[in-house]
């Protein structure tokens, strides 16, 4: 702030001030302040860490898990759970803030002193978009002999299928005792491939190793 005295615009000569006026001065074009840079920090989505379990099935660690995931204040992103045989295969996603993944990969290295539990975690990153990818399903029953699996997963890979999921089993017909097979297959189809041509070209296959099977799209 600047006061100046004035009489007329003159400083009068007795050196007394008959009236004065405030001027209010600003500095004009004032550089603003620097911040300093920052790296924002990453989203919880883009912290994830993925937990695979297989124990008996009786000996479930489930409910011990989805806790341990909760309290080190994670989300439970994903998760499959089977048993196959005798035994019971877990695997879950955790997402969150990169110090409660920390905390969950504390709890679970406690948790996997119980011999009884196979546990083995990793950290991991969010899947890239797929959207090119059209979701298919495909199911096969026939009569249970080796290498039924071996040989649709190779015709998929051929084409550049990738499968998404995969649940197969043995059982016994009800009717007549025959041991049969069945499967499940997600897959996902490159757009550019045309699906009328490939819908022939697998059935073509199928017919050729006497499976039943039909490919549809999913439609949820």
């Amino acid at each position: 702030m600047l006061l100046a005295a004035s009489r007329g615009g003159q400083v009068s000569s007795t050196g007394v001030v008959s009236r004065f006026r405030i001027v209010r001065t600003t500095v004009a074009h004032r550089p603003a302040l620097l911040k300093s840079s920052t790296v924002p920090p990453r989203s919880g989505n883009d912290n994830q860490l993925l937990i695979q379990a297989l124990t008996t099935a009786g000996k479930s660690p489930l409910l011990a898990l989805a806790k341990r995931i909760a309290d080190a204040g994670c989300n439970l992103s994903e998760s499959r759970v089977s048993t196959i045989g005798t035994e019971t295969s877990l695997m879950l996603l955790a997402s969150g803030a990169w110090d409660a993944l920390a905390k969950l990969e504390t709890a679970l290295t406690k948790l996997a002193r119980d011999e009884s539990l196979r546990l083995v975690h990793y950290r991991t990153s969010p899947r890239a978009n797929s959207s090119h990818l059209l979701p298919y399903l495909v199911e096969v029953v026939a009569a249970d002999r080796p290498g039924i699996v071996a040989r649709i997963v190779e015709f998929f890979s051929q084409h550049g299928i990738s499968v998404e999921q995969l649940n197969s089993t043995r059982y016994q017909a009800m009717q007549t005792g025959a041991d049969m097979f069945q499967a499940q297959f997600t897959i996902g189809i490159p757009a550019e491939i045309h699906i009328a041509a490939l819908r022939d070209d697998f059935l073509e296959l199928c017919d050729g190793l006497n499976l039943d099977a039909i490919m549809d799209p999913v439609k949820f």
